[in-house]
């Protein structure tokens, strides 16, 4: 039978340092999820496909079921729940997506919303095109898209001032 190896990991989840021992095979949604109860990262695929596990890792999106835990070490890790206030507030992409019912059976939900807070973060603006590409590493079974991308692309504008421009198709 063979040994479990562990490592003790050290980041910061959500903003709050943590510490704690983990199995070196260990995916970092099965960390998020099993050890931290930060249920909003899904397991999907777990193959990379999905995107329904998808994290900011320092800033950036990834697959949390691709990422060891162990890698995690003194990175700055977000999840949906990272997204709300200090009153547990949502934030105004989360209020987007319910304002343009964005949502169903929820499961692509949080990767979604993790991959528009990189995206919105940038304060750039992107065309239909470009913003369609950047969506397109999630599956949805749900809402055929089209709200989500409206919620992202609302968004995106409210945040750069353009949302009442008339020249823009919104």
């Amino acid at each position: 039978m063979a040994k479990k190896q562990y490592q003790l990991v050290h980041c910061w989840i959500n903003g709050k340092e943590v510490e704690e021992m983990v199995d070196v095979r260990a995916s970092l949604t099965d960390f998020l999820r099993h050890d931290f109860r930060l249920t909003s990262v899904k397991k999907g695929c777990e193959v990379g496909e999905c995107g329904a596990c998808t994290v900011l890792i320092d800033g950036e999106c990834f697959n949390s079921c691709l990422y060891l835990a162990v890698w995690a070490e003194g990175k700055h890790i977000t999840t949906l729940e990272g997204l709300m206030g200090p009153n547990g507030e949502i934030s105004d992409i989360q209020q987007a997506f319910i304002d343009e019912a964005a949502i169903q059976c929820g499961f692509c939900t949080p990767g979604f919303i993790m991959t528009a807070a990189e995206i919105l973060e940038r304060h750039q603006y992107y065309t239909d095109e470009e913003l369609r590409k950047l969506l397109s590493g999630h599956l949805c079974r749900c809402t055929g898209y089209e709200n989500i991308f409206r919620a992202v692309k609302k968004t995106m504008l409210r945040r750069l001032g353009m949302l009442d421009d008339p020249y823009l198709n919104t």
